[in-house]
């Protein structure tokens, strides 16, 4: 029995690490699968096995230029993902606040010549 594709979506294809590093390297700009190879460090079949996941959810595009195939990032793609991160931001930024608040409050704890009460006032 075939094995049920796993990468039907681009969660799904972007929750393999190395395709995460594809698309960051793809985020610079259009690249041969040989640059691709190089700057990974990985074998060219696997490097090819990852941009053909990538491709079928569409998060890249391939087109011929001479003997060479040019991948480049299909950005807008992913807008889904950026969309459903987006609904956790509120916690983050509660944290950035947090983390801001208590570094203040660390910092005036810190000023030399001041007793605890002249810092408070």
């Amino acid at each position: 029995m075939a094995r049920a594709p796993t990468t039907a979506d681009a969660f799904n294809a972007v929750a393999e690490p190395r395709r995460r590093q594809i698309l960051e390297l793809l985020a610079r700009g259009e690249r041969p699968v040989n640059d691709v190879v190089g700057a990974l460090r990985m074998g060219q079949p696997q490097v090819s096995k990852h941009l053909r996941v990538l491709r079928a959810v569409g998060l890249v595009s391939v087109r011929g230029a001479g003997r060479q195939r040019l991948y480049k990032l299909n950005a807008g793609q992913l807008k889904p993902i950026h969309d459903w991160v987006l609904t956790f931001e509120k916690f983050w930024d509660h944290q950035l606040d947090r983390i801001k608040e208590r570094a203040e409050r660390k910092a005036n704890d810190q000023v030399p010549g001041k007793n605890k009460s002249e810092k408070e006032t």
